[in-house]
């Protein structure tokens, strides 16, 4: 009876998690165009091909995650007098996305265009400077570690210290993959969706997947982009889903797959890979306006 009670409670959760998000995350960046155009201009910016875009779509992506999970909690709350570890789940979700959120967007509004990526920033980092994407490396890392612990304290079995380290440094690791993404119209969020449905039974996998498709419209139109508040964010939910679903052995499978994806960054190009690749630039370009 209480595992049953339970199973609701979660599909529960997933479920309104998945939905409001997609409809806070559509409205919020709604409301962003809306806004007046002194509050529009800090995030506007060109992209790859020289357009205009706006990336007011990372708050607005982060707006709808906070949302979901929130929904969450309520659905769980209705669903089952069982709700402890399912408020802390969702709980831990809100803080993720928030967290993740706010360190992409120092590097959206303060950031330089110097010293990009892991190596530029360790670099700087060697030679005395502090950029904000050394902030940002030093926060994902905290953001993963209070993330990773308030999940495994949710769950009836706690994993051990270092099954909660491991997992810190996974919601870290892909808080950054997702933002190698960010590229092209789309792809981060196809990234998020495809990574996230697999894991969608839980509250952070659910708000990161009905986030997505409540912005993509205006992404794969080329009108805004994610940029580091909302890819970061993206990334750290999915991260945190993973941990939810693992122990010790697959955190460590999954932060060795997560570190070669970083390092391979800063020597091959994605998009080059990509549009090698029949199968794959097919996949990136599906659903994206023709220019």
């Amino acid at each position: 009876m209480r595992s049953s009670r339970r199973a609701d409670s979660t599909a529960a959760a997933s479920l309104a998690a998945l939905l409001g998000s997609a409809a806070a995350s559509w409205a919020v960046l709604r409301l962003g165009r809306a806004a007046p155009p002194d509050l529009r201009q800090p995030w506007e910016r060109t992209n790859h091909a020289g357009d205009p875009v706006t990336l007011l779509e990372g708050p607005a992506w982060v707006g709808g995650a906070v949302a979901g999970a929130v929904a969450g909690a309520a659905a769980a709350a209705v669903a089952s007098r069982l709700t402890e570890g399912a408020s802390r789940r969702s709980m831990s979700s809100g803080v993720v996305a928030v967290a993740a959120g706010a360190l992409g967007a120092l590097d959206d509004l303060a950031g330089g265009a110097s010293d990009k990526g892991l190596k530029g920033h360790l670099g700087a980092l060697a030679r005395g400077e502090v950029t904000t994407g050394a902030v940002k490396i030093v926060g994902l890392g905290v953001t993963g570690l209070v993330g990773a612990a308030l999940s495994d304290a949710s769950r009836p079995s706690r994993p051990g210290l270092l099954a909660t380290l491991v997992g810190g440094a996974v919601v870290a690791g892909a808080a950054n993959a997702v933002n190698l993404f960010d590229l092209r119209p789309g792809r981060a969020l196809k990234v998020t969706v495809v990574a996230g449905l697999p894991l969608v039974g839980g509250v952070p996998a659910a708000a990161a997947v009905g986030s997505s498709l409540g912005v993509v419209r205006d992404d794969l139109r080329a009108t805004a982009m994610l940029g580091d508040t909302g890819a970061n964010a993206a990334g750290a939910l999915v991260g945190l889903a993973l941990v939810e679903r693992t122990g010790l052995v697959g955190r460590v499978v999954a932060l060795t797959g997560l570190a070669a994806l970083t390092l391979a960054s800063e020597r091959v190009s994605f998009t080059r890979v990509i549009e090698a690749h029949p199968a794959l630039r097919r996949l990136d370009e599906w659903g994206r306006a023709p220019r």
